[in-house]
């Protein structure tokens, strides 16, 4: 990254985003910083993303592309390179009109239809055709996924999913707690691909852990329909586990960001645990079974949940009462019969 600029506005403009005067120091800066790729940190609209692209003669691209990028990059079964093609082709579809401008310019008088149009029809079509391929494959696998979930409720194992801000330590809990071997990296979208994996609690009743994709502010309306498959794993699950990385500056705002997105799923009421990780990283601050810690930092997030449990997943510290935690909550939930029956 060569540098970067900010603007505050009450509203985005219509035509550029970015306010005259900004767009104009932006576009001054090209000569001096060599820029060939600007980004910006919110979704912009059709109109805006070509008339930026006229004027700062640089190829544009928004928070949502940058994202659908990582996905494309990040994902490796054959579930998920669907779900992230259904979301790219939907977000290319209304962005079509103005790729064929040297053929535009082709048309004849008034009336008439020239190469261009009808390039951008055939377009038009062929996306659309790709898209309802991609909903049916994916309505499939969404209706697979309803039948095994059936069948694993029926033989009552509960089913604990992993939630949580990208890059909170969901896939090393995972692994730590199921030996799944599951890809973990320091960088965002590690994993989007859901693993599920048998777990034996304390009181030797079995559980199934579920890791799911990882949260982000401002995730685009287009990521959540087209994962809307995986996402029902969540609604499915008995109980969410909530990892928090306490060791990020920014953990209320994470924190935040999943309460906010639970809302959104109509998962607010769902059964859940919060496990504050990376304690490790805190140099003595926190330490597992400090409920003094645990209620301060609860308070200072604001989360509806009060259960949390302090670990780390990549020493293994906390993991026991943390379990012990899980334990409780299925019993009381199975008590008033929302939850399973003894394996």
């Amino acid at each position: 990254m060569v540098g970067s600029i900010t603007q505050r506005l009450t509203s985005p403009t219509p035509a550029y985003y970015l306010g005259k005067g900004k767009l104009e120091k932006l576009s001054s800066l090209k000569e001096q910083l060599g820029y060939d790729l600007v980004i910006f940190d919110d979704e912009l609209s059709p109109a805006q993303q070509r008339n930026l692209e006229r004027a700062l003669d640089a190829k544009v691209i928004d928070r949502t592309t940058l994202i659908l990028d990582i996905f494309a990059r990040r994902a490796h079964t054959h579930e998920g390179r669907l779900q992230v093609e259904l979301a790219q082709q939907e977000y290319l579809l209304p962005r079509l009109a103005g790729r064929w401008p040297h053929l535009e310019r082709l048309g004849g008088g008034i009336g008439t239809r020239g190469p261009g149009e009808t390039q951008l029809e055939t377009d038009r079509r062929l996306i659309q055709r790709r898209i309802r391929h991609l909903k049916e494959d994916i309505e499939a696998m969404r209706k697979h996924r309803a039948l095994y979930r059936r069948r694993r409720s029926e033989r009552g194992i509960p089913v604990i999913a992993l939630i949580g801000y990208t890059n909170a330590g969901k896939s090393t809990l995972l692994n730590s707690l199921s030996r799944a071997n599951v890809l973990v990296e320091d960088k965002l979208f590690a994993t989007l691909d859901p693993t599920t994996r048998r777990l034996v609690l304390p009181n030797n009743n079995q559980l199934l852990l579920t890791d799911t994709v990882g949260f982000i502010q401002k995730l685009p309306p287009t990521v959540v329909a087209a994962f809307r498959a995986t996402l029902e794993e969540l609604c499915e699950a008995d109980l969410l586990l909530h990892i928090v990385d306490i060791s990020s500056e920014t953990a209320p705002q994470q924190c935040h960001t999943v309460e906010n997105m639970l809302e959104d799923l109509d998962l607010a009421e769902k059964p859940r645990l919060i496990a504050l990780n990376k304690i490790d990283l805190l140099g003595g601050e926190f330490k597992p079974g400090d409920e003094e810690a645990v209620t301060r930092f609860i308070d200072r997030i604001g989360a509806r949940v009060k259960t949390a449990a302090l670990i780390s997943a990549a020493k293994g510290w906390g993991l026991n009462r943390m379990l012990e935690l899980v334990v409780e909550i299925l019993d009381r939930n199975r008590q008033s019969g929302r939850a399973y029956e003894d394996s």
